[in-house]
């Protein structure tokens, strides 16, 4: 099957699990896998060594909600990765959460900020930290956090991004620089607080 056959094959799958047509799901999985392994991985690599949710676990668990999700109007198959990069977003910061709680606080799962805050290019900051950080700037500006979202967390390139939106290239690389800048700041200023206490 073609790339074009592929994506056209995905559309139709999600249009006929939103109607409820059995088998649908079993389907779907093996035109996706690979793609969602490939998020996954992206997410992982940026995780603690001693994640104990490996990537295998991460895709299962993302795609057993994806297919669970009633109320969402599957446009096409680059909606879709979005919507489960999210997802596992989620699921990691949830993750984390629990693993802080465990351990009364330390040993949270750690992200590297290589491309959000380029001036930590040997440290590291907490991915519950980053959330909040990211739920700041939904707040303030949900674009820009969607498009952080998708283009970070989900490694959709710009044009992918800007198909999910609905929005134009351009617009999404405005975006992108924007919230790079406002998280660097967020950033700077927590690693300086926290070199304080």
């Amino acid at each position: 099957m073609s790339g074009t056959q592929t994506k056209h094959a995905v559309t139709q799958l999600l249009s006929d699990l939103q109607v409820g047509r059995p088998g649908a799901a079993d389907e779907l999985l093996p035109l996706v896998y690979q793609e969602l392994r490939r998020i996954a991985a992206a997410y992982m690599r940026r995780e603690r060594p001693d994640h104990t949710l490996q990537a295998t676990a991460l895709v299962h668990e993302a795609y057993l909600q994806l297919v669970d999700q009633t109320r969402v109007d599957w446009k096409n198959r680059a909606h879709f990765f979005g919507v489960a990069a999210q997802l596992m977003r989620r699921i990691l910061v949830e993750h984390a959460r629990a693993h802080q709680a465990q351990k009364r606080g330390g040993g949270a799962g750690k992200i590297a900020l290589e491309e959000v805050a380029a001036a930590f290019p040997q440290k590291d900051l907490t991915l519950v930290a980053l959330d909040d950080s990211l739920k700041q700037l939904e707040e303030m500006d949900p674009r820009q956090s969607r498009v952080v979202e998708l283009r970070f967390f989900g490694g959709l390139t710009t044009e992918e991004t800007a198909e999910v939106m609905g929005i134009s290239t351009a617009t999404v690389e405005r975006e992108w620089r924007a919230a790079r800048a406002w998280l660097h700041s967020q950033l700077s200023d927590l690693k300086a607080r926290e070199a304080i206490n």
